[in-house]
């Protein structure tokens, strides 16, 4: 049986998933960010405090279809902007028909039905996250941080963040206080 986890973004999610379906006696088959693969059925019972649990951790299963999609979509920008070793050059319309297995239109289309906004900007919010995280770090130069991003400038960079944020990046890593937000609350 498929089970489908909203807010399981990173590694750390996925051994808090791992360790409650095995507190409650599951054999896991597969697990991956957002989707888990256990052994048999679960009754309509067992699933609903499995949800209650999963509730209490921050987590929540997802049922309908649109929501798996949706969860999918954003799983997969999450892992492409924060868990890939990669640098972000690639068309994020392609990328996401390949590992979803659906037209980019329909989930376009989708995405903003439900969410109220688009893929795009969703997808330019992890980004703009991804580079605070990164100038807080203060390892890599606003160059090195556009070009792993995948900016083609760091003009470009640069206005996207003043855009999002309202501030520069410069004056953003000066900050005593830095107003970096959790991922799943994007």
């Amino acid at each position: 049986m498929k089970l489908y986890i909203k807010n399981m973004v990173c590694s750390r999610c996925s051994m808090v998933v791992k360790a409650e379906l095995e507190k409650n006696g599951l054999q896991i088959l597969s697990l991956q960010l957002g989707e888990v693969e256990i052994e048999g059925e679960l009754s309509k019972e067992k699933l609903q405090q499995l949800d209650v649990n999963f509730k209490a951790l921050g987590f929540e299963l997802i049922n309908n279809k649109k929501s798996q999609t949706i969860e999918k979509i954003k799983t997969e920008i999450i892992s492409l902007v924060h868990h890939s070793d990669e640098h972000i050059h690639t068309n994020l319309s392609e990328y996401l028909s390949t590992q979803i297995g659906q037209d980019y239109q329909h989930l376009s289309n989708l995405f903003s039905e439900v969410e109220g906004t688009t893929i795009e900007k969703y997808f330019i919010a992890q980004r703009i996250e991804k580079a605070k995280e990164l100038l807080i770090y203060g390892e890599l130069t606003l160059s090195q941080i556009a070009d792993e991003l995948g900016y083609s400038s760091v003009a470009y960079l640069s206005n996207q963040f003043k855009k999002i944020t309202g501030l520069t990046p410069s004056f953003f890593k000066n900050l005593k206080a830095n107003k970096r937000k959790n991922i799943d609350s994007l």
